[in-house]
């Protein structure tokens, strides 16, 4: 038998054996990364992350797009169909013009169109107009990869500047919602995004990396080199990294900042946000908790205080 097992064919077939399976494993995660990273992050065809409504949202997101909906319905006088070219991109937004002197844009998060930003609109707009967006690889606008805000602050700068152009607006107000909030924030300190008075965030994360792996976590996921591999892949197609991010540009915000955010965030943990606020370079500065609602879903459990806490805010900003 010890003949056997120290027979070279015998130990060439064991280390063949262990090679390939050590080679299936490898495979397994690299494919397996790479189609979370093209569900996650890729869009296919403009059929995914649409205008239309998702039919496989829980009843709280389907309330959240009824009521911006009607809010859109309601305020149809006001709309104007807007268009940019943005790195070559055709990108598309409706602007509600309230006859005000500041706007409010709606940065929405990953997959979300701006039918979805209606619904955050509604607190802003006695006192603002109202600019919401297709973000890139988003509802009618151009492009493939959601860049977690890196390219995307490119195309919030030239909105800006569009909307200043041609509807002589001097201040505005950034509403971003997770990576809507990121790109929001990279606007500002990595662009130079002229004329914003104020930013308001809800679900920031640090780095789109840590969001990532509680993600990963949560739906039970291999996280241990699944989660680099993702990254591998962010940085393959978008040259950027999930490892930086907000918290590692927030020290130069010098516009007002007010972070909304839920207790009960999984994806941007509580603990997240307290590192973003303390590091924060904005001289005016709050954060607002609330003890109800996952990630990006405060407002719809408590509308009342959503709504007021932003209406302070305006004040303390003297936005009329």
């Amino acid at each position: 038998m010890l003949d056997i097992i120290t027979h070279p064919i015998f130990i060439w077939i064991v280390v063949i054996l262990l090679a390939s399976g050590l080679f299936m494993m490898i495979l397994t995660y690299v494919i397996a990364s790479y189609l979370v990273y093209t569900k996650t992050l890729s869009r296919v065809s403009k059929e995914v992350w649409s205008r239309d409504i998702p039919s496989s949202l829980e009843p709280q997101s389907v309330e959240m797009y009824n009521i911006g909906l009607k809010w859109s319905k309601d305020n149809i006088e006001y709309k104007k169909d807007v268009h940019i070219v943005s790195e070559g991109l055709n990108l598309y937004g409706e602007y509600y013009d309230f006859g005000k002197k500041t706007c409010v844009v709606i940065l929405s998060g990953r997959t979300e169109c701006l039918k979805y930003g209606y619904f955050f609109a509604i607190p802003y707009a006695a006192k603002c107009n109202v600019l919401v967006l297709d973000p890139r690889a988003h509802g009618l606008s151009d492009g493939k990869y959601n860049t977690i805000g890196f390219e995307e602050s490119k195309d919030i700068t030239n909105w800006v500047k569009h909307i200043h152009d041609e509807y002589n607006i001097d201040s505005f107000i950034f509403h971003g919602i997770c990576i809507g909030a990121a790109g929001g924030i990279f606007a500002i300190t990595l662009r130079n995004c002229p004329y914003v008075t104020a930013i308001v965030t809800e679900g920031m994360f640090p780095r789109f990396y840590e969001s990532m792996k509680n993600n990963l976590i949560e739906k039970k996921k291999p996280v241990f080199i699944f989660i680099d591999l993702i990254n591998f892949w962010m940085k393959h197609y978008t040259k950027h990294s999930m490892k930086f991010g907000p918290l590692d540009v927030i020290d130069k915000l010098d516009v007002p900042l007010l972070m909304l955010h839920s207790k009960k965030d999984l994806y941007s943990r509580p603990d997240f946000a307290e590192k973003l606020f303390d590091k924060a370079g904005s001289t005016i500065k709050e954060l607002v908790w609330f003890d109800e609602g996952k990630h990006s879903m405060v407002r719809i459990n408590n509308m009342e205080k959503y709504d007021q806490t932003i209406n302070n805010f305006l004040n303390k900003l003297n936005i009329e």
